[in-house]
C-alpha cells in the first residue's frame, strides 16, 4: 500500500493542475491519464526492507533488492545525493516499461514538437503509461504529416515530488546499469532545470558515470573502461547522419527532391552502420534491431541529449576540487544564468577541459 493518501496525492498535484486550468489546457484527458498512471504506480509500492524480511520473497529478487539498497546508501553517503525514501520502495509493473515516450518532428526538420508542463518545462516528447495510448497518439501525429517514434522507458524521476520506487523493469538490467540508473535518477532530484533537457541529462549522466567510478573504487573493484567504444561509435554515426539531414533541410530543395534525398540518407546510415559493424565490431552489433527498423527524423531525437555537456560537467567537478557539494552549488549557479550565458559558460568549460 502507498504511504501517500489520495488526498495528499491530489494536494501535491494541485499546483500543476491549477496551472493547467489557468493556461486553458485542452488536453485534460491526457493529464488525467498521467495522474491515474502515477497513482497506480504509487499504489503498487512496497518497502524494500519488508520484502527482504519476508522469507517468501523470491531469492533472485531479494539479491537484486539488496544490491539496490547498497547502491542507494552509497548515493547519499558518498555522492551527497538526496537522502529520502526514493528507491527504498519497490513496485512490480507487470510490463516491460513504465511509460512509452512519443517523439515527433516535421517531415523536413529535426526540431522536435515540444510539450510544455508546469514543473518539468518543455520537453521533446509526451509520455504514456499505456502502450496503446502512445500508439494512438503517434498515429494522430502521423496524420498531421509528422515523423514519429515511440520509445519505451524503464525508469523516470518525479523530481522529488514523490518517493520514486525501484521498478521491476529496472531489475532486468545487469548490476552495473542498475546502480548507474539509481545514481542518474537521484541526480535529477538533486538539480533539475526546467526546459533544458540537454543540461539536465548531461548533468545526471556525469553524476552517474563519476558515481559509478567511485562506487567501484570503494568496493575495491577495477572501474570498467569509462567509454563504451561500440556505443560511442554508433552515436557518432547517427549524429553525423543527423547533421547531413540538417543541411539537407536547410537547402531549399523542392519537396519531392528533398524527400528522395532523405530516404537516401537513411539508406546511407544503414550502409555505414553495417560497414562499421563488420570493420570494427567483428560482425556483431548490438544496434541491429534499431537500424533495421523504420528510420525517420523523430527516431534521431534522443541522440546527443545525454552526452552533450558531460565533459563540461566533468571539468566543473575538477574545478571545484572533486567536492560533490561544491559541484552541486556550482551547477545550481549555472542553472540560474540566462540561456545564452549558460551556453557560453558550458562551451568555455568544454574548451578548458
Amino acid at each position: 500500500m502507498p504511504d501517500v493518501s489520495p488526498i495528499d496525492f491530489l494536494r501535491r498535484l494541485a499546483v500543476p493542475l491549477l496551472a493547467l486550468l489557468l493556461s486553458g489546457c485542452s488536453t485534460l484527458d491526457y493529464y488525467a491519464h498521467l495522474g491515474q498512471g502515477q497513482w497506480q504506480l504509487l499504489h503498487a509500492r512496497e518497502p524494500v526492507e519488508r520484502l527482504l524480511a519476508d522469507p517468501a520473497t523470491d531469492p533472485k529478487l531479494a539479491e537484486r533488492l539488496r544490491l539496490s539498497q547498497t547502491a542507494r546508501d552509497f548515493a547519499s553517503a558518498h555522492l551527497h545525493l538526496p537522502d529520502n525514501r526514493s528507491y527504498r520502495l519497490y513496485a512490480d509493473l507487470h510490463r516491460p516499461f513504465v511509460v512509452w515516450n512519443v517523439f515527433a518532428t516535421p517531415e523536413f526538420s529535426l526540431d522536435p514538437k515540444l510539450h510544455c508542463f508546469p514543473i518539468a518545462g518543455c520537453v521533446a516528447y509526451r509520455g504514456y503509461y499505456q502502450q496503446g495510448r502512445a500508439r494512438g497518439a503517434a498515429a494522430l501525429l502521423r496524420q498531421q504529416g509528422l515523423d514519429t517514434y515511440i520509445g519505451g522507458v524503464e525508469a523516470y524521476s518525479t523530481l522529488g515530488w514523490f518517493d520514486d520506487p525501484l521498478l521491476s523493469s529496472m531489475l532486468r538490467w545487469n548490476d552495473e546499469r542498475l546502480v548507474a540508473v539509481i545514481f542518474h535518477e537521484l541526480a535529477h532530484q538533486q538539480y533539475y532545470l526546467a526546459g533544458d533537457t540537454a543540461f539536465n541529462e548531461s548533468f545526471a549522466t556525469f553524476v552517474e558515470r563519476e558515481g559509478l567510478r567511485q562506487w567501484h573504487v570503494a568496493r575495491g573493484e577495477t572501474p570498467p573502461a569509462s567509454d563504451d567504444r561500440q556505443r560511442q561509435q554508433f552515436v557518432e554515426l547517427v549524429l553525423a547522419s543527423r547533421e547531413r539531414l540538417r543541411q539537407l533541410y536547410a537547402s531549399g530543395l523542392p519537396e519531392q527532391d528533398m524527400r528522395a534525398a532523405k530516404r537516401a540518407e537513411f539508406e546511407r546510415l544503414r550502409r555505414d552502420y553495417r560497414a562499421l559493424r563488420q570493420r570494427e565490431w567483428g560482425g556483431q552489433g548490438r544496434y541491429d534491431a534499431w537500424i533495421d527498423s523504420p528510420l525517420n527524423n523523430a527516431k534521431l531525437l534522443p541522440f546527443g541529449l545525454y552526452d552533450q555537456w558531460v565533459p563540461a560537467f566533468a571539468a566543473l567537478f575538477e574545478k571545484h576540487g572533486r567536492d560533490w557539494n561544491a559541484f552541486y552549488a556550482a551547477v545550481t549557479q549555472l542553472g540560474r544564468l540566462p540561456d545564452a550565458d549558460r551556453q557560453a559558460r558550458l562551451e568555455s568549460l568544454l574548451q578548458n577541459d
